[in-house]
């Protein structure tokens, strides 16, 4: 009689133990870290150079070519592979860097070679967030995407909440040539670990393509358009940033001013915010999957379009901090579980094209309703803005939860 042993398929390196994702985590955050270092020196180099209005015009430069560019770029991490055109990125990023805090450390080059290198710096952002967004599924199992996001998300808040303190602490000990040299090596120190990645293959990978990065971003508008899930999880992420990005960035400032917090409870409600979206990245990055995905991402829009609606009505700080924290919480969860769907969903081949699409709600989109959130803000002041911007985002949810695709999409079981 003839004893027949079969082997299990071995599960599945869990995200946080995975020396492939742990590569890319490190990567991602000194590339993050850098950026925070660098506008932070940017911004006090341009103020202490020209006057308030130049500074600001010079910080405007990066964001023009990075929302023009965005979604080109996207064609192009998909065509030349998402970790050649990070490591391209961050070595441009780091050369450009080094050289002005060179400059610096010689010469006053002036305002004109500050707005060079934030043009640069937006061109590069451009190709670089895409292909961010396209790695997770080379380096990580389908089953711990969903993983990989919250620690994605760790990571981000990591790099806001060291970053700016880091940069500061530099300026004050060695002036702006210091804050930039730092960034720099920031930027360099992510290489070496993308360079160690190995990559997992993809369908069709060794497949020639023809045409242009245009002609890819028309194919990849189509797939959007033709995807059950896709396309309207793209009207999500619009609806969710337009109705987010202003209160939060403008709104923020005249509610402080209205009610006798100062720059202090600004920074209060900030913190407020970022814990609570750190939260939940955190238990993303524990669970690893969340039961019934698009109900719950649904949801937690609604509901804490609410939180951002009360914000508005509350005067005193510490509630309004608790306010923040449940608005971060809320919206963290559903912006970590919108986007690990999106890692799910997508054909990885078209995965840069994507997240550029994504990504243009947030970066080039919604930034543009600042000043009509700003002339809202002057003329009805904030409650009605807030309550606006909160019933966009609880849109949001209801549409979600109103396409059948969207509210029954799951995460894969990790």
């Amino acid at each position: 009689m003839t004893t027949i042993t079969t082997t299990a398929a071995p599960a599945a390196r869990p995200a946080h133990r995975d020396p492939q994702v742990l590569r890319w985590l490190g990567a991602y955050t000194a590339s993050t870290l850098g950026d925070s270092v660098f506008y932070l020196a940017l911004s006090w180099t341009a103020v202490s150079s020209g006057t308030p209005a130049q500074a600001g015009l010079v910080m405007a430069v990066s964001a023009v070519p990075r929302a023009l560019l965005l979604l080109v770029g996207g064609a192009i991490a998909d065509r030349l592979g998402p970790r050649r055109v990070v490591i391209a990125s961050d070595t441009v990023r780091c050369l450009v860097v080094l050289g002005l805090a060179a400059t610096l450390f010689l010469t006053a080059p002036g305002l004109w070679a500050l707005a060079a290198v934030a043009l640069v710096f937006g061109v590069v952002d451009a190709v670089f967030l895409p292909a961010v967004g396209a790695l997770p599924p080379r380096v990580a199992a389908r089953d711990q995407l969903a993983r990989v996001q919250g620690m994605r998300g760790l990571s981000h808040r990591l790099g806001a909440v060291l970053g700016a303190p880091l940069g500061g602490l530099a300026v004050a000990l060695g002036g702006s040539a210091t804050a930039f040299g730092i960034a720099g090596i920031l930027f360099a120190f992510s290489l070496p670990l993308l360079a160690a990645l190995k990559l997992r293959p993809l369908p069709r990978e060794d497949e020639a393509r023809d045409g242009t990065a245009l002609r890819d971003l028309a194919d990849g508008l189509r797939y959007l358009r033709g995807h059950r899930v896709l396309g309207p999880l793209m009207i999500v992420v619009l609806l969710s940033d337009l109705g987010f990005v202003g209160p939060l960035n403008v709104g923020l400032a005249v509610l402080s001013e209205q009610r006798g917090w100062g720059a202090s409870g600004i920074g209060w409600v900030l913190a407020g915010f970022g814990v609570g979206a750190g939260g939940a990245s955190l238990l993303l990055t524990v669970k690893g999957h969340i039961p019934r995905t698009g109900v719950v991402m649904g949801w937690t829009m609604v509901v804490g379009a609410v939180s951002i609606g009360a914000l508005a009505f509350i005067p005193q700080l510490p509630f309004a901090v608790l306010a923040a924290l449940s608005i971060g919480l809320l919206a963290g969860l559903s912006g970590a579980l919108c986007n690990a769907l999106v890692q799910t969903e997508c054909d990885p081949a078209y995965l840069g094209r994507v997240s550029a699409v994504s990504s243009l709600g947030s970066l080039g989109i919604a930034p543009l309703s600042f000043p009509v959130t700003g002339a809202a803000l002057g003329a009805w002041g904030p409650g009605p803005v807030f309550v606006v911007s909160a019933a966009v985002c609880a849109l949001s949810g209801v549409y979600a939860l109103a396409v059948r695709a969207v509210r029954r999409a799951e995460l894969p079981k990790s």
